[in-house]
C-alpha cells in the first residue's frame, strides 16, 4: 500500500533541512528510522477513525536541530545550558473528503498545509523539559501555539517509556477552518453557522513506548489522548457529528545503529 501524498509532502519539505548538517553531529547523535501504522480521529473533531501507513523517522543532532515524524523539525539557534531555541517546523492535517464519510460535499475539504515558526524549550533537569513553538500556515492565516511538557517515566529493564502533556491554541482564522461552519455548510448539516474566536483548542496527554527486540531494533509505542477545548469542542460540527474526545495511537518497528 502507497503511502498518502501528504506523507510525501512533509518529508519532501523538512529532511533536506537535516541531512546536509549531519556531518557536525558527534557520537551523542540519534538516528531512528522504522515503518509501522497510525491510527487517528479521521478529522480534527470526529468520531471516526482512519489508519494510515507511516515512516518512522528520529534524528537528533546536538547543537544543530532534530526532525521526527511525530514532533515535527526544530533548527537550533539558541544553545545555552538549559535554554534552547530556534526555528520550527510542523506538519498539520487536513480532512480529505473520503475521511468525512457522510459528511462529505456539506462540510469542505482541508488541504494538509506546513507550518513555521520559532521554538523555546528549557531543561529542567535530565528527564524534564518544557517549552512551546509557536508557529504560522505558510498557505494561510492560522496561527499555532504548542505548550508542552515532557519527562522520561522510570524505565523497566530495557522498557524506555515517556509522557508529555500538551496544551495546544489557535488564532481566529485556524479555529474557523477547522471548527467554523459558513451559512452554505450549516444550512447542509441542518444547525447553525458557527464562527468561533481563537482560543484553546485541545489538552492532550501522550504516553511512549519503546521495546528493544534486538539491539539494533524495537519496537515503539505511541498512545495520545486529546480533549476538544473552547470554541473547538462547541462547534456544532463535533457536538453533533463527532466528539471531543480525541484518540490517536501509532505503532512502529525500528532500526537504530
Amino acid at each position: 500500500m502507497l503511502l498518502r501524498h501528504r506523507f510525501t509532502l512533509l518529508l519532501a519539505c523538512v529532511l533536506p533541512a537535516l541531512w546536509p548538517m549531519a556531518g557536525h553531529a558527534g557520537d551523542s547523535a540519534v538516528l531512528a528510522l522504522g515503518a509501522g501504522v497510525q491510527r487517528m480521529p479521521a478529522w480534527p473533531g470526529a468520531r471516526n477513525d482512519r489508519e494510515d501507513p507511516v515512516p518512522y523517522i528520529d534524528v537528533e543532532l546536538p547543537g544543530v536541530g532534530s526532525f521526527s515524524t511525530l514532533d515535527g523539525l526544530e533548527l537550533e539557534f539558541l544553545h545555552g545550558p538549559a535554554l534552547r531555541g530556534g526555528l520550527y517546523g510542523g506538519y498539520q492535517w487536513g480532512r480529505e473528503r473520503s475521511d468525512l464519510g457522510a459528511l462529505g460535499g456539506k462540510v469542505p475539504s482541508l488541504s494538509p498545509r506546513v507550518n513555521l515558526g520559532g521554538y523555546l524549550e528549557w531543561q529542567i533537569n535530565k528527564a524534564m523539559d518544557v517549552g512551546a513553538n509557536l508557529s504560522h500556515d505558510t498557505q494561510g492565516a492560522g496561527a499555532y501555539l504548542n505548550v508542552y511538557a515532557d519527562t522520561d517515566l522510570p524505565a523497566l529493564g530495557p522498557v524506555e517509556e515517556e509522557a508529555t502533556l500538551r496544551w495546544s491554541l489557535m488564532n481566529d482564522a485556524a479555529m474557523n477552518r477547522f471548527f467554523g461552519l459558513g451559512t452554505a455548510s450549516a444550512a447542509a448539516l441542518g444547525v447553525s453557522p458557527w464562527h468561533p474566536s481563537g482560543g484553546s483548542e485541545m489538552a492532550s496527554l501522550e504516553y511512549d513506548l519503546f521495546v528493544p527486540t534486538s539491539h539494533h531494533t524495537g519496537v515503539a509505542l505511541a498512545l495520545v489522548y486529546g480533549r476538544l477545548l473552547g470554541g473547538a469542542a462547541n462547534s456544532p460540527l463535533v457536538q453533533q457529528f463527532g466528539t471531543a474526545n480525541q484518540w490517536s495511537e501509532s505503532l512502529a518497528f525500528i532500526w537504530h545503529p
